[in-house]
C-alpha cells in the first residue's frame, strides 16, 4: 500500500498560513460527491443554494459571480470591465499594487497613490488627489485587508470619499477580510468587491467570488474590450440561469457550499469578533515579546489599521534570524507561518489568523512561536 502522507503534512490545527489557509475534514469531504453536469439542474441548485449565503457574506442583493480562477482574476476583471479613462490604485503593500501592474499588463491608463509598506491609505489623501483633477480617474482600486503588511485600510471611509465624485467608481479586493473583517457592499456604496476561496473563507484554493452594483455593471456595458474570461456581462447573464460562462470547479464548489452553511451557523458578527480576538490577542503577545527579551519585535501595521486576518511581524536583527529561517525551525515543530512577502521576506513574519482557528490553537502557536524567537 502507498503511503499518501508526506513527511511535510501538518496536522489539523497547525496551518496558520496567511493564506492558503487550514480547510476543515468536514469541507474536504464535502468535495468528494460525485461530479455533475455543468449545464445541468443539479448545478443550478448547486449555485442557487450558495447565493443566499454569498449575498449574505458580502452584504448585497446583487448576485455573487463564481469563477474558477485565483482572486487575481476578478482583480483584472476590474480592471478590464470599469474604467474607459485612467484609473487610482491606492498601494500599500504587494498585493494592493497588483491592480496597478493589471492595468499597466492589460494596456490600461493607471495610477499609483502609494504610501510607505504598512501603512494605511487614507481617505483624505484620496480626497486631495481626486479634487485636484476630478476629470482624470473613473475608477479607484483598494485592498480591504493588504496580507503582505497586515494593514487595514478604512474602505468605508474611502468609499464616501469616492462617492462625492459622479463618475468615479470604487473596486474593493477583499481576499484576506472576506469573513474576517466587518464588509457592507451595498450599506457602503462599494461598486466591486472580489475575494478568493482559500483564506478567511477556509475553502481549498481555486474559486474567485465577485459581486457588481448596477452602476459598475452599466459601465462594463461601456467598454468594448473588456476581455473574454473575465467578462462580467458574461457573469451576470450566466447567473441568471445560476450557471457560469464557463465549465467551474464543481468539485470546489460543493466545498463552498457547505463552508456557506457552517459560517451561516456560526454568525456573521460572531466569526467577526473570533477573528478580531484572536489578532488583539497576537498583538498582545508581541508587546509581551518585546517586553519580555527587551528586543525590538514589533507589529508592521500601525495601530488603528491592523487586519483581524493577518498579523505581520517586524523582527529584530534579520541577519541574526531571517523570516524564512523563523518559518523553517518553526516547521520542524510541527507548525506553519510564513515569512514576509517582498521587500518584506527577510525581516517579517505573517501569522495567518483566519477561517477556522480557535483561540486554543493560536495560543498552542504562539508558544512554540515564542521559544523559536528567543532560542
Amino acid at each position: 500500500m502507498i503511503e499518501n502522507r508526506s513527511k511535510t503534512t501538518l496536522e489539523y490545527g497547525r496551518f496558520f498560513l496567511p493564506g492558503p489557509t487550514e480547510v476543515r475534514p468536514e469541507t474536504l469531504a464535502a468535495m468528494t460527491q460525485p461530479v455533475i453536469g455543468h449545464r445541468s439542474e443539479e448545478i443550478q441548485a448547486l449555485i442557487g443554494a450558495a447565493q443566499s449565503g454569498l449575498k449574505h457574506l458580502f452584504g448585497t442583493k446583487r448576485p455573487v459571480y463564481i469563477s474558477t480562477s485565483s482572486a487575481t482574476g476578478m482583480m483584472e476583471a476590474a480592471i478590464t470591465n470599469l474604467s474607459r479613462k485612467r484609473i487610482l490604485c491606492l498601494v500599500c503593500g504587494a498585493f494592493s499594487g497588483r491592480f496597478h501592474a493589471i492595468a499597466e499588463a492589460t494596456g490600461r491608463k493607471a495610477d499609483r497613490l502609494a504610501v510607505e509598506w504598512g501603512e494605511a491609505n487614507l481617505p483624505e489623501d484620496l480626497r486631495e488627489v481626486l479634487a485636484a483633477d476630478p476629470d482624470r480617474y473613473d475608477l479607484v482600486t483598494v485592498v480591504h485587508s493588504e496580507t503582505s503588511t497586515g494593514t487595514l485600510n478604512p474602505v468605508r471611509e474611502i468609499a464616501a470619499v469616492v462617492a462625492e465624485f459622479d463618475d468615479i467608481l470604487l473596486a474593493v479586493d477583499t481576499v484576506s477580510s472576506m469573513g474576517a473583517a466587518p464588509l457592507r457592499m451595498d450599506e457602503w456604496g462599494l461598486d466591486y468587491v472580489l475575494t478568493g476561496s482559500q483564506k478567511a473563507l477556509a475553502v481549498p484554493p481555486g474559486i474567485s467570488l465577485a459581486a457588481a452594483s448596477e452602476r459598475a455593471l452599466a459601465r462594463a456595458g461601456e467598454i468594448e474590450h473588456r476581455g473574454f474570461y473575465f467578462d462580467l456581462l458574461k457573469f451576470e447573464k450566466s447567473l441568471g440561469r445560476l450557471m457560469t460562462p464557463n465549465t467551474p470547479a464543481v468539485s470546489l464548489m460543493f466545498a463552498l457550499r457547505h463552508q456557506l452553511e457552517h459560517m451561516v451557523e456560526e454568525g456573521l458578527e460572531v466569526r467577526w469578533r473570533r477573528h478580531q480576538q484572536m489578532a488583539d490577542h497576537t498583538h498582545l503577545w508581541v508587546a509581551s515579546l518585546a517586553g519580555e527579551t527587551s528586543r525590538h519585535f514589533e507589529i508592521v501595521a500601525p495601530p488603528g489599521y491592523r487586519s483581524p486576518a493577518v498579523t505581520a511581524v517586524r523582527l529584530p536583527d534579520p541577519e541574526e534570524m531571517s523570516g524564512p529561517e523563523v518559518v523553517s525551525r518553526l516547521r520542524e515543530r510541527g507548525y506553519a507561518i510564513a515569512a514576509g512577502y517582498g521587500k518584506l521576506k527577510q525581516e517579517t513574519v505573517r501569522i495567518g489568523h483566519m477561517g477556522d482557528h480557535t483561540m486554543e490553537k493560536l495560543e498552542d502557536l504562539l508558544d512554540e512561536l515564542g521559544e523559536v524567537l528567543i532560542t
